[in-house]
């Protein structure tokens, strides 16, 4: 019996079997970017919810990665087959805002159909990445995540380094680096997926430094991009030289796609990916995995500060019938509930993103039982964010992320220098944000 039918017995769900009278229930869809065991654990707890209950069912469709999702979804609302519900991850956030016409907001579905729904009993830093002008929550928080590190621990030990003890800055990330690899622990000291997400955009929050202007696009649409500073630079740079001496690997652009297998097969002994990779680092890797901090320069003052959230939210579509909105917001519901959020965050590594899931989980002694599970709430709330570390909320983003990775990959490659890369980078991305500026005045 799976977790979440332990959870749902625990509620008192009567667990229904969908015989004639599933016949009648309404259907609604749900396009999502979850594969693997994300993917598995996800379509377990739709099944409870369509289990729990003989009205509704809903049916969920994983459409590739988070900008493969969105792309299709923007395809096939313009042909009128959109879903109900989509996934959208955190950088999509701005788009979707603008999207007028496009969007049910979920504090007016919620509302409309008498379900449960209060923003407050969301975790501040939640809340603050996905409401509008008036507080008003658009999207349905669902799975948020921080980048963290992760590392072997066999790997440590055989390089004489303490396992208890994760570097806590770059430059003793660097030091670890290299005595793992002269050791021959592993062939790589460390890569990392999702690079513009880690070594751009959570780089910057945890060193209290800017992406843009207007509080990093939060204040307005005519926002700048400026990020193409001394300290980005900088940290390019020295990622090509710890490339070039065998400390770091790249593990190409976009999501990085290589960086989890380098990890997993033991070449990389660290590992930086979003605390979601939880539950795939816990099936795929067959040695003693431990959990850290993202790590800061020690030269720069006030760092770290803290760290920001990515992951997505799911978001109500507009073109559907009342009777389908109606199971949609029931679902929202169903999510909202702390023992579903918690097990949702014990069993994947998403941030618990209501604060009765984070209680119930620490009643369940979850983190006494797993150590390093909170690393990543604990990293997202070092310090009061700021204006710079609180997110970021551009438009055409998705693009602009891919133009982030096309510019570190160059430097990579040795065909640009990190300074030339980020500028680059800003020139490019400032031109598509004044192309959704255009398009949305």
């Amino acid at each position: 019996m799976s977790r979440f039918t332990l959870h749902a017995l625990a509620l008192g769900v009567a667990t229904a079997s969908f015989s004639l009278s599933a016949t009648a229930a309404t259907e609604v869809t749900w396009w999502h970017a979850m594969g693997g065991q994300l993917g598995e654990i996800l379509e377990g707890m739709t099944e409870e919810f369509n289990a729990s209950q003989d009205e509704y069912r809903v049916t969920p469709s994983y459409r590739g990665n988070y900008t493969e999702t969105m792309t299709g979804a923007i395809a096939a609302f313009r042909a009128g087959e959109q879903p109900h519900i989509l996934q959208v991850f955190e950088v999509g956030t701005g788009t979707m805002m603008n999207a007028e016409g496009a969007i049910y907001p979920v504090y007016e579905l919620m509302e409309a159909h008498g379900r449960a729904f209060d923003r407050e009993a969301f975790l501040p830093a939640v809340v603050g990445y996905y409401t509008d002008t008036n507080g008003n929550m658009l999207s349905f928080p669902f799975n948020s995540s921080t980048p963290i590190m992760y590392y072997n621990r066999d790997a440590f030990e055989e390089a004489g380094l303490d396992p208890e003890q994760p570097p806590q800055t770059w430059e003793e990330l660097a030091e670890y680096a290299t005595q793992i690899t002269e050791s021959g622990a592993a062939n790589c000291g460390f890569t990392t997926s999702w690079p513009s997400w880690v070594m751009l955009e959570n780089f910057s929050a945890m060193h209290n430094s800017p992406l843009g202007t207007l509080e990093n696009g939060f204040g307005g649409m005519d926002t700048e991009l400026n990020f193409n500073n001394e300290l980005v630079a900088r940290h390019w740079d020295n990622l090509k030289t710890w490339q070039d001496a065998g400390a770091f690997k790249w593990g190409g652009p976009g999501p990085g796609p290589d960086a989890e297998p380098l990890f997993y097969s033991q070449e990389c002994a660290i590992f930086f990916g979003s605390s979601a990779s939880r539950a795939d680092v816990a099936a795929n890797a067959d040695f003693e995995v431990g959990f850290g901090m993202q790590p800061y320069y020690a030269d720069v003052e006030g760092a770290p500060q803290n760290s920001i959230i990515g992951g997505a939210t799911l978001w109500a579509l507009q073109g559907h019938t009342d009777d389908e909105y109606a199971a949609v917001a029931a679902f929202f519901e169903y999510l909202s509930q702390p023992e579903v959020q918690a097990t949702w965050h014990q069993q994947t590594g998403y941030l618990p993103i209501t604060q009765a899931a984070w209680d119930l989980s620490q009643e369940q002694g979850y983190y006494d039982e797993n150590p390093g599970a909170d690393i990543s709430l604990k990293q997202m709330t070092l310090n009061e964010p700021t204006e710079n570390s609180k997110g970021l909320r551009f438009g055409n983003f998705v693009q602009i992320r891919d133009i982030i990775s096309e510019e570190m990959e160059a430097v990579m490659t040795g065909n640009k220098s990190g300074q030339e890369a980020a500028d680059a980078a800003v020139e490019r991305g400032n031109g598509l944000l004044r192309d959704f500026e255009s398009a949305n005045q």
